[in-house]
């Protein structure tokens, strides 16, 4: 460090940019390496941050610690499995559903497409309309056979993904139980003024965020499927909650309402606008009065970084990286916040610096 802070500032910036590069590389080949083990790591650790609030939360209140844990987790068991029991079952027959006929919707929007072609023949108009419905049609075709591969290869993955998830929820458990002891290890190879700092940062960006993103997307998710239950909406409960599910990436609301609402486009073009109708609305009452009540101001990051938080976390652990993308760059940027703010410096430090301080004054 000493050979270091002799050179100068803009050497040991061009030293360090590289040196950052390799660092990020050698994680993402790690990462890609120990896959799927560190997904059902990171899954059980996140499983593990949440029912830690409602723990607590027992817990303040006088409940004895551990059976607040053996409440809050048999309140999770009981849910997943009502869930299991009721939704799953019910999800995987639309999905069915939604292969089945999906040829049918597809045929139905070749001719809403010819009909509108042979409208625009009529009327004269300087695009060529005939032309780009052929290509949009092809591609929507061949987008949607792509997509029904796709459900069924995850029908197929379905197995493994329930042993990693098995994995995980036995993980948590352990976390939980003796997950103090685990951090408290961790925390002490920090010095104790920054490890202080990091144990919140870490409570409050990661619990927080994932709660709030949690009771919004099952806010939407319930809200736009007795919406679509209301309206008679063809596969109301997939919908929903797929649009429900997109929700908990950062701007993947508008993905999923774009991708149910082209679904039910191809069935009836008039439903399919009523749908993506509907859906904004919820969503935008969702977002603008729900949110900032439950969340507020969370992240503080600027929207740039947001999307290149996104970008990094995609390429490290694609869908988990989505997930934990935007906490992660929250918590880096109240570390480094922090570190500019001086709070991060040793209490004796600190006090030297006060103390110069004085004995200036004093000799003015």
């Amino acid at each position: 460090m000493q050979i270091v802070n002799k050179l100068p500032r803009w050497l040991s910036v061009g030293l360090a940019f590289p040196i950052i590069i390799l660092n990020g590389w050698l994680l993402i080949q790690v990462v890609q390496y120990f896959q799927p083990l560190v997904s059902v790591v990171s899954v059980a650790i996140l499983l593990s941050f949440v029912l830690d609030y409602p723990i607590k939360f027992f817990h303040k209140r006088g409940v004895p610690r551990n059976l607040a844990i053996v409440g809050v987790l048999l309140l999770a068991v009981i849910i997943l499995g009502a869930v299991g029991v009721i939704l799953v079952p019910l999800i995987f027959q639309q999905l069915n559903e939604l292969v089945n006929i999906l040829p049918a919707w597809i045929d139905s929007g070749t001719q809403q497409l010819q009909a509108f072609v042979n409208w625009a023949a009529t009327q004269d108009l300087p695009v060529n309309v005939t032309g780009l419905a052929t290509q949009l049609l092809e591609r929507i075709s061949s987008q949607f056979q792509s997509f029904t591969g796709k459900i069924l290869s995850f029908a197929f993955d379905t197995i493994g993904f329930l042993v990693n998830l098995i994995l995980a929820v036995v993980l948590t458990i352990y976390l939980i139980l003796n997950g103090e002891k685990l951090w408290n290890g961790i925390y002490q190879w920090f010095p104790p003024h920054i490890s202080t700092k990091v144990r919140s940062s870490l409570k409050e960006d990661f619990q927080n965020y994932f709660i709030g993103q949690a009771v919004l997307g099952s806010i939407l998710a319930v809200t736009v499927t007795l919406a679509f239950v209301v309206l008679r909406i063809p596969l109301a409960l997939l919908f929903g909650i797929g649009i429900g599910f997109f929700s908990l990436f950062p701007f993947g609301t508008g993905i999923g309402i774009g991708i149910v609402s082209l679904l039910v486009t191809l069935e009836n073009f008039w439903e399919g606008v009523e749908v993506a109708a509907i859906a904004v609305t919820i969503d935008q009452i969702n977002s603008n009065i729900v949110a900032p009540r439950l969340l507020g101001n969370l992240t503080g990051l600027n929207p740039v970084w947001v999307v290149i938080s996104l970008l990094i976390g995609a390429k490290l652990g694609g869908v988990l990286g989505l997930l934990v993308a935007i906490p992660l760059a929250s918590f880096i940027k109240d570390i480094a916040d922090s570190w500019r703010a001086g709070e991060l410096k040793k209490v004796d430090e600190v006090d030297g610096s006060v103390s110069e301080m004085q004995k200036s004054v004093e000799v003015s």
